[in-house]
């Protein structure tokens, strides 16, 4: 039995600027990724996207980033290990106390950008990451890359681990993402996007760019919806895998 999660970044307006459609994405997930308000969000935003998430039946997770809301969370940052965990730690209490209005359970929490980045390569930052969750709550499941210092640091504390694939993106041979600077990062043929996540899957393989085959574990795909051409990809995705014999559940149902 073949068994995934599809899970999207949602919640990323801010005042009145609007970005991408998560009225539209959210019937096609399991699991949202909600941004608790340092990269992107703000209180009305994250109020708004718990209650369609839990109108649509789908499973909520936070989203924390560093506080960058111009960068949108994507540059780099010198930051302590204590730093780090007190940032985590402040964006799962925002995001829970609309979770806890709304009668919503949290499920997992999923780093944002350059968080997520430098925590798939630095274990200590990782470390002080699951400290925060652990602390929060130790049921939490921590949604990480494949092969990535999060999910060794999770584990290692006992947390319960998801690991991540992307669909749109690029491998090296150590298992992190092609650098988005780096030509061939994207891979914009759909037909090629959607055998790679098959084959994640089911395989537990992807091509790396250099060519080389490298094992990798699939328990959620992480897909966009920020454009009718990204929610046409996505139908296409679940179509694909369903036909596959893929079982398309929440990340609670999986690990």
């Amino acid at each position: 039995m073949y068994r995934v999660d599809l899970n999207s970044d949602l919640g990323e307006s801010f005042g009145r600027y609007t970005l991408g459609m998560d009225d539209k994405i959210i019937p096609l997930i399991t699991s949202a990724n909600v941004a608790c308000g340092y990269h992107a969000s703000d209180p009305v935003v994250m109020e708004k996207t718990v209650s369609m998430a839990r109108e649509a039946g789908i499973r909520v997770g936070a989203h924390p980033g560093f506080p960058d809301l111009m960068g949108f969370g994507r540059r780099n940052m010198a930051v302590s290990p204590a730093e780090a965990k007190a940032y985590v730690m402040y964006q799962l209490g925002a995001l829970e106390g609309f979770c806890r209005a709304k009668g919503v359970k949290l499920q997992h929490v999923k780093p944002h950008g350059a968080l997520y980045n430098m925590a798939a390569k630095d274990y200590e930052l990782s470390r002080a990451i699951c400290e925060a969750i652990y602390e929060f709550d130790k049921n939490l499941i921590v949604l990480a890359l494949s092969g990535g210092e999060l999910a060794r640091a999770a584990k290692d504390m006992g947390l319960r681990t998801a690991l991540e694939v992307f669909a749109d993106r690029s491998y090296e041979e150590d298992g992190t993402l092609v650098n988005r600077r780096k030509d061939g990062a994207m891979i914009t043929d759909e037909d090629e996007a959607i055998a790679r996540v098959v084959r994640m899957v089911k395989e537990k393989k992807v091509t790396a760019i250099t060519g080389k085959d490298i094992p990798i574990q699939a328990d959620s795909v992480c897909v966009h919806g920020d454009g009718a051409k990204a929610l046409a990809f996505v139908e296409r995705i679940r179509k694909a895998l369903t036909e596959e014999g893929v079982e398309i559940c929440s990340l609670d149902e999986i690990v």
